[in-house]
């Protein structure tokens, strides 16, 4: 090995160099994608296959050195699909996504190769080994920030909803999908695939492209002893019309033993003849895709082909793994290439798909939303009783009218949570078409059973620059709100405006009596609590059903936030005017009624139906001389100091309007105070962290089967009487 003096400044940083390559003087002395070109011209120019050889080493070395560079990351599973990330650009694809967070050097690799990186300032290997899982650097999973990179990827079994919104949102362009056979044991990326294609059969411009190579983390996969022909049809019973595997070792000429070959270990000429098959397949498969086609790609290859060790062993590294290990310099020094083989690597890699990803990719520019003109609220009187979740409904009818990409996805049923007007403005995506059911092929309203894939879909396609509503019952949602909580964290990252991400959370836990526990987990508000610190994150409680159309309003309004609304179902009284809601939105909370007496105690409620146990509590205190404020908390993240909030690390849209201490003085200060929730006393720690008051709190505790809501509330201790009493020993 030796350095050549005559080195491309982007290799800076590279530890070994080749002396020569073989086949390099036939096949690497013109580049296969020819200037002006966006892709190779024919899959069987040897030439062209070659030349996707050393990508596919190039994109081994770099993900090995840049790993070892720090002891730590996962270059073996990205090793084991490098040839098909080679061959996708190499054939001028490069909206490529990722359910496998742990191919994220690898994926790192593939857009500093044709310069996206230059954009946050890696020009060089050198640069990219220095911030590779650093802070504002290269993080250890993908995230929202990475040029060129269209997808966070972190759990598994979020990849595919990607890939699909990509697909929807842009007819004709390709989204290609890797998925780890390891990930492929998780339930969701089979049924959203199913729900997906039933829904939008005419959306096919998804690939997904399944990464076997036989090992997941730390043991064999669980997919590995299936044969062939099983895996096959397996994906053929999931509703695929089109499944193409390539396996290496048809191919091997290395007399590797097992069912999971190597590809690296094969001969030039072997080597040749399987990337060769590899681009045909992959050419086929993006052929069938875009052509409206269900396809998926295998491409069957051990874990850690090329790198420093195999199998499951090859997935992690670990302190000592260093550039200076034997077993890692020989690896390295094995798929090292000359300066000039680097060189050709890079020149393709910018020509492919006109231009670095950075430029070229989905995610990189703004996409282009229906203007939704004035939002028509209506104004109830006050006193009326009104279902919330209804007169939200008739917003969010009005914008899938006047915004056609827009969806709303909910697995428990529109109907179920109050708000069917949806469903007879919207209709539900289904090919079925039924009046009775309000249902039809070219519908709005996206159902399946699976809260992942009513999340996903939603939260990918609002990350994906496209407005979404996600509905849930609040019981529910749990399953939902790992992907969702994926996205509001690369919102707060992006480099560019895309629409919030919005939920509406329906038939809370005190609506749920009969049904009983099953049906009451408002402890999913503490998800919500927890994530109001990250900057980005506003849960918001309107407390009636002019309330919530001021929230929903001003949730259309914002960019690059994690939005839910949590309403009851039922009819309540109107309270408060729009206006009074769209201050509460600023504020954090508004003033609902003050009675004036000797003493006050302050009330700061979140939620509809916990009112009214508040307000019957503040009549008995009156009757007694005792006067009382009722604070209805709309929007409790705006009631954090400053400090207590990452707003000011948000990319994109910083919100720091935080109530004043003088103004939380004004509205919260008492001879006492109770939090009053029927969900998670979290969600009223920013109030009782800046109180000075006495105080307490009444909050859920356990769930029960109860007649009303009323006796749920009892059994949780959220009653007139509890408060009053407890408000007597502190003032006392």
């Amino acid at each position: 090995m030796t350095v050549s003096t005559n080195v491309p400044e982007f290799c800076q940083g590279i530890d070994h160099f080749a002396d020569n390559l073989p086949g390099f003087a036939d096949y690497g002395q013109t580049p296969a994608i020819a200037s002006g070109a966006k892709a190779i011209a024919n899959t069987q120019d040897q030439n062209a296959v070659y030349q996707t050889i050393l990508a596919a080493d190039a994109l081994r070395y770099l993900t090995l050195q840049v790993t070892a560079s720090k002891q730590s990351g996962h270059p073996g599973g990205f090793a084991s699909i490098a040839d098909g990330i080679a061959a996708l650009v190499m054939l001028g694809y490069k909206n490529i996504i990722t359910e496998v967070g742990h191919h994220a050097p690898g994926f790192y690799s593939n857009v500093f190769l044709d310069g996206s990186l230059e954009a946050m300032g890696i020009k060089t290997v050198q640069n990219m080994r220095d911030r590779f899982r650093e802070m504002h650097g290269l993080l250890g999973h993908l995230s929202g920030q990475i040029p060129g990179l269209l997808n966070p990827a972190g759990p598994l079994g979020q990849g595919q909803h990607f890939a699909m919104a990509g697909a929807k949102l842009n007819p004709g362009e390709l989204f290609p999908v890797t998925i780890g056979d390891g990930g492929l044991g998780e339930p969701y990326i089979m049924s959203s695939f199913g729900h997906f294609n039933t829904a939008y059969p005419g959306v096919t411009n998804f690939l997904p492209i399944l990464v076997w190579n036989g090992y997941s983390q730390e043991h064999h996969s669980m997919v590995s002893t299936k044969t062939n022909a099983e895996m096959i049809a397996y994906w053929q019973g999931n509703g695929f019309a089109e499944v193409i595997l390539v396996n290496a070792k048809d191919y091997d000429d290395a007399n590797q033993s097992g069912e999971y070959v190597d590809s690296t270990k094969f001969s030039l000429a072997g080597r040749l003849k399987f990337t060769q098959a590899l681009l045909e397949a992959t050419e086929r498969a993006a052929t069938s895709a875009l052509g409206g086609k269900l396809t998926v790609l295998i491409v069957k290859q051990l874990k850690g082909a090329g790198v420093h060790k195999r199998g499951s062993q090859s997935h992690n590294l670990y302190p000592g793994d260093t550039v200076e290990k034997d077993y890692i310099v020989a690896a390295l020094k094995e798929r090292s290439l000359t300066p000039e083989a680097w060189n050709l690597v890079r020149t393709n890699y910018s020509r492919a798909n006109g231009g670095a990803a950075v430029k070229t990719v989905a995610t990189e520019k703004v996409l282009a939303i229906a203007d939704l003109g004035t939002i028509p609220t209506k104004e109830f009187a006050i006193g009326e009783k009104k279902v919330a979740t209804t007169a939200m409904g008739e917003i969010v009818a009005y914008v899938g009218k006047q915004d056609p990409n827009f969806i709303i996805a909910n697995a428990d049923g529109n109907a179920a949570s109050g708000i069917n007007n949806i469903n007879i403005a919207l209709k539900i995506l289904h090919p079925t078409t039924d009046e009775t059911y309000y249902q039809q092929p070219q519908g709005q309203v996206y159902e399946p059973l699976s809260e992942d894939a009513c999340a996903g879909l939603a939260a990918a396609q609002a990350l994906f620059g496209a407005r979404s509503l996600w509905c849930s019952y609040e019981s529910f949602a749990i399953n939902g709100l790992p992907i969702w909580q994926t996205v509001t964290q690369a919102m707060s990252e992006l480099r560019r405006l895309t629409p919030s991400t919005i939920t509406l959370f329906t038939a809370g836990a005190l609506e749920q009596g009969r049904n009983g526990w099953t049906h009451q987990r408002p402890e999913v508000e503490n998800y919500f609590a927890g994530m109001m610190r990250n900057g980005n994150v506003f849960p918001l409680f309107p407390c009636d059903a002019n309330s919530i159309q001021a929230c929903y309003e001003w949730a259309l309004g914002t960019s690059n936030k994690g939005i839910t609304i949590t309403a009851s179902k039922s009819p309540l009284p109107i309270r408060t005017t729009l206006a009074q809601t769209r201050e509460g939105l600023e504020k954090g909370a508004i003033v609902l009624q003050e009675t004036p007496g000797d003493k006050q105690v302050v009330f700061a409620v979140i939620g509809d139906m916990t009112l009214l146990p508040t307000l019957e509590a503040a009549a008995t205190l009156k009757a007694q001389g005792i006067g009382s404020k009722v604070v209805s908390v709309i929007n409790p993240r705006r009631l954090y100091r400053p400090t207590d909030v990452a707003w000011d690390t948000i990319t994109q849209e910083k919100d720091g309007n935080f109530l004043s201490d003088a103004d939380f003085a004004a509205m919260f200060d008492g001879d006492a105070l109770l939090g009053v929730t029927g969900g998670s006393s979290a969600m009223l720690e920013p109030v009782m962290l800046r109180s000075n008051s006495k105080r307490d709190m009444f909050a859920w505790k356990r769930g029960e089967t109860t007649s009303s809501a009323g006796q749920i509330m009892e059994f949780n201790g959220i009653t007139a009487e509890a408060f009053v009493k407890r408000a007597m020993e502190l003032m006392s």
